[in-house]
Order: structure tokens, then sequence, then C-alpha cells
């Protein structure tokens, strides 16, 4: 059986492993090294000359801010699991996005995007610190709101952090030959592809389910090897690379990716069951929760994923309850973890934008975000039901 052929699972075990039989070891190798030894002058320079122009390899890495070879294994693991020629690692998902921003600089003058997406994003794409506008569209105004200036369509479903889908074949379609990019953080590789969808460019802060264990910052786009280029050349300026150490236990993790994001999507749907039936909750958010996304939820992805956020009838003070009171939980931003993160998106990731922002894209004062781990999905439902009690503790008080 070809690796092509092979179903997910197998991938995430095998993918970016092929050669270690030839090596004669088990394990994962890793290469700290910050410089290499240039035997050959002449191949030194060709080798420098082949990475800063973006190239995915070259005969001597030089100096590991241009390359890395346990970097480089990642980068062919996840492109596995996406489908795509390869993929680019970042030190951070913000270096990621902002690789992707500097490397279409030139290619148009602005930017298209669709709300909500992770606050920090939608911060650094509003600032114009990049030097490209931002157009905040919603997902049926992005056909006319592209043009032969439009540089990238950025979108992120389901969205940060109130779980929103956007019909990526839809907004594919209305971007024309405008390359759209996705955040495909909250689903993986393992409950959606982008890149099938017609998507150019498939984002992940690798730092959530990748990672998986709240101990790896990184960021890394799947694309084509072309598209790469581009990126790799702002890498190499910029100093954005991806530490070997990350990269090592980032590609150590693929193997347990969808083994954790399943066991994590079925704690997820049970809370849901109960917080649904809880009268201190007045809305829950989950992809395919709400009828009217239904259709694309099956359209484009295998499953809901392990995140959802629900809205408290009392508002912030029943949220800061909650957040203040949960034993087992961790009170904590971030998402993507074997353990259950708990915290408060008006408050905390996306604090940064403006109240109208958050309040027209229903980021409310009374909005939480659960990022379930793989623990027993009763005792998640426990450490919120002792929570939810205080809040009635409060209000009697």
């Amino acid at each position: 059986m070809s690796p092509q052929n092979r179903h997910f699972e197998s991938l995430g075990v095998h993918a970016g492993r092929e050669d270690l039989k030839t090596l004669g070891v088990h394990a994962l190798p890793i290469d700290l090294s910050t410089t290499y030894p240039i035997q050959d002058l002449g191949v030194g320079t060709d080798s420098l000359d082949a990475l800063v122009a973006g190239d995915r390899e070259a005969t001597n890495p030089v100096y590991a801010r241009l390359y890395n070879p346990t970097v480089a294994r990642f980068e062919q693991g996840l492109a596995a699991l996406e489908g795509t020629d390869t993929a680019v690692a970042f030190s951070s998902g913000m270096a990621a996005v902002t690789a992707m921003v500097l490397a279409r600089k030139g290619r148009g003058d602005h930017i298209v995007g669709v709300r909500p997406i992770y606050g920090t994003s939608d911060h650094l794409l509003s600032c114009d610190l990049l030097g490209l506008p931002m157009r905040w569209v919603k997902a049926e105004e992005v056909a006319s709101a592209v043009n032969d200036k439009t540089a990238l369509v950025i979108i992120e479903t389901p969205a940060n952090p109130t779980l929103d889908l956007v019909d990526i074949e839809m907004i594919v379609k209305a971007a024309g030959d405008v390359p759209v990019m996705v955040d495909s953080t909250f689903a993986t590789p393992v409950l959606q592809n982008p890149i099938k969808l017609g998507a150019r460019f498939v984002l992940h802060s690798a730092t959530k389910f990748l990672g998986g264990h709240g101990d790896v910052i990184a960021g890394v786009i799947a694309c084509s090897e072309d598209d790469a280029k581009a990126l790799r050349q702002i890498r190499v300026a910029t100093g954005a690379l991806l530490h070997p150490l990350a990269a090592y236990l980032l590609h150590r993790g693929l193997p347990t990716l969808s083994l954790r994001v399943l066991k994590a999507q079925d704690n997820a749907e049970k809370l849901i069951t109960w917080l649904k039936q809880q009268p201190q909750v007045k809305n829950v958010f989950y992809p395919g929760l709400n009828a009217g996304q239904q259709a694309i939820m099956k359209k484009q992805m295998r499953g809901g994923g392990a995140v959802l956020a629900f809205e408290l009838v009392d508002g912030y003070q029943a949220a800061a309850t909650v957040m203040n009171q949960v034993k087992m939980m961790t009170p904590a931003v971030s998402l993507g973890s074997v353990d259950t993160l708990i915290q408060h998106p008006a408050g905390l990731t996306h604090r940064v934008l403006e109240e109208s922002t958050r309040q027209n894209t229903g980021i409310r004062e009374g909005l939480m975000r659960i990022s379930c781990g793989i623990e027993h999905v009763e005792d998640l439902i426990a450490d919120l039901a002792q929570a939810f009690a205080a809040i009635k503790q409060r209000k009697v008080a």
C-alpha cells in the first residue's frame, strides 16, 4: 500500500518517518545545531542562496535560521495529513499569520476577511501594521468585496470563539482567483481538510491540538511547494523558524492526534447535552448545533470537534464565578490540550478587539469557551455543576 492510500490514523503514525528504517533508528531524531560546518565554500554558498530563495532544502543547511531537519520532518508529517505538497512551520501561530500577509504584499493592496477569528489575528490584521489594509465582511459579501487588487481572503472555520461555520467552497468560489487561507485550528486535519475544498492555504496554531499537551508554541501553514517558497523567504528574513525541540514534540504528537481529538469530541458532545439542560445557560454554541449550519457541517467536517461555547444568563458575574470556582478544569486561554480548558473570550482572548466588534460577532460578556480534554466526562460535568451551584449561592447572598 502506498503512503498516499493509507488511512488517516496510519498517516499520523508514519508520515515523516519513512527513512527511519534506513537510518537504523525507531525514535525520531532531533538536530539542535545552530550552525553547520562548511566542508566546501562553493557548496555552502550555493546552499545559502537556495535557502534564502525559499527552497525546501539544500546540500548544506548552513545556519539553523535557514533550515532545520527536525522541523522539516514535522512539516512533512503535517503536509501528509492535510494532503498538500508541503508545510511551513513557524515559531508561533501569529508568526505564521504575519508571514502569510507579508508573502502576499505586492500581490494586491488589501485583504478581505470574515469575522469572527482569533482575537490577536483580528487585531494584527486590523491595525495595518503589516501594510495590507483589512476589509471585514460577512461570508455572503465576499464576492462583492474582492477585486483584482485583493491579495488574500482569510476565514476561520469553526470560528473562534463562537464556533460559527463558514462554507469553504462558497468562499473559494466567491474569491475567484484570489487565494483563500483557512484557519482550521479548531477542526484539525482529523475533522477537516480545506485544501480538498479549494482553499490554497491551511493555517494551524500548532500550539493547540497538534501539540496537544500545553508545552509547545508553534504555527504551521500547509500549502503547495510553489506557495511555500515565499513563506520560507519571509521566515528566513524574520527569523521565525520553529525551534527543533518544538518540532520534535509536535511530530511525536501526530500519531495520537486522531485519538485525542475524537475522545475530546465525544466529551464535548456529552457536555453539550448536559449544558442545554441547565437553567444558568442561555445558549450553547457548537458546529452543527445550529440547524441553519448543519448543511455546511455535513459538507466539510467529519465531526464537530472538541471546542464548545456557552452563554450564561447572568452575564459577566456568572462567568467570573465559574472561572473562579472550577476545580478540575484549567481556567486558562489556549485550547486543544489533553486537559480541559475554560476561558472568557470577552475578557481574555478577544479583549484586544473593540467592544462594538465583540458585540457584533456574538462575543458577549456571558460567553464562555471550553476546550474539552480527554478526562472522564462525568468528572467534567461534576466540576461545572459545582461551579454553577456557586452562581446560585452568589445570587442568594
